[in-house]
């Protein structure tokens, strides 16, 4: 019997990426997106069943899950991909925005793993691989939203994964970086037209898209490598809870796992500024 995987955010990036490729490795896939009328390529492929899920509305979220279970018999692994990222100065951004980064990121993600835990544990297995970022490792200026939502993410998978274990459902997390091929980027930079220009942080909104656009340089990356990384992740039978994505990250994860809090620090401020700091003696510049 084939296993058979549910995918949130599957009309685009790393979800279409990974349900392609999970179903080119013979799985049956749930493949699911907010608007599945509008799929072309996923519904042509015979071990897919394209469904409407949106993380947001419950309904969508439980009837997602039946319909995986009617056509496929049984759900053995989850991957919580949807999500989107806030790109923007905090005191810019709205109240309701606030809200939507974790409504999506957070509180989607946690609706989609409650509506499925009980078939799992009928299961008695099953897998939770829930796509962070390097945002829920390191902070990033202009992303403290996003940044707050993986961190929130990556708490709530870790201790998760403990309660998870005694009933034999192994729960583990992606981080990916930026990568060339998604429309993240674009959205995010979407997202940020929204905000209201404050005058007063011009000159280090200018100094960060500086420091950004060396990050986005060295992006090498594809939603594919990522795919991969998701798919090894869900298949090495280990009980690994985090797995880096792409290369591009890897200097500042391991800075910040394994460096002191005040080289890691001074490190951030090098690279993205910080103006004038407190400290014992008064005030200094970072």
């Amino acid at each position: 019997m084939k296993n058979t995987i549910l995918i949130t955010g599957c009309s685009s990036g790393f979800g279409r990426a990974t349900a392609r490729l999970f179903a080119w490795e013979g799985w049956n896939v749930v493949a699911t997106m907010r608007r599945p009328e509008e799929e072309r390529d996923l519904t042509a492929l015979p071990n897919v069943l394209v469904t409407r899920l949106d993380v947001q509305d419950p309904a969508t979220i439980a009837s997602a899950i039946e319909a995986g279970i009617a056509r496929f018999g049984r759900i053995d692994a989850l991957v919580n991909n949807a999500g989107f990222g806030l790109f923007g100065l905090f005191e810019a951004t709205p109240p309701e925005k606030v809200a939507e980064q974790f409504d999506v990121n957070v509180f989607g993600v946690m609706a989609v793993t409650r509506a499925i835990l009980p078939h799992f544990r009928a299961n008695k297995g099953g897998l939770i691989l829930n796509v962070s970022s390097g945002a829920g490792v390191f902070t990033l200026p202009m992303l403290s939203l996003y940044c707050a939502s993986k961190f929130a993410l990556e708490g709530f998978s870790e201790a998760l994964s403990y309660e998870l274990a005694s009933q034999r459902i192994v729960v583990k997390i992606v981080e990916p970086g930026g990568v060339l091929s998604t429309n993240f980027g674009r959205r995010s930079g979407a997202e940020a037209a929204c905000n209201a220009a404050l005058a007063d942080y011009a000159p280090f909104v200018a100094r960060t898209q500086e420091a950004f656009a060396g990050l986005r340089a060295a992006r090498l990356a594809t939603e594919d490598h990522v795919a991969q990384v998701i798919f090894d992740a869900a298949t090495d039978g280990t009980d690994r809870l985090r797995y880096v994505a792409t290369e591009d990250i890897e200097t500042l994860v391991m800075a910040r796992r394994e460096a002191g809090e005040q080289s890691y620090m001074a490190l951030m401020r090098r690279r993205f500024g910080g103006g004038a700091v407190p400290c014992g003696k008064g005030l200094e510049e970072c």
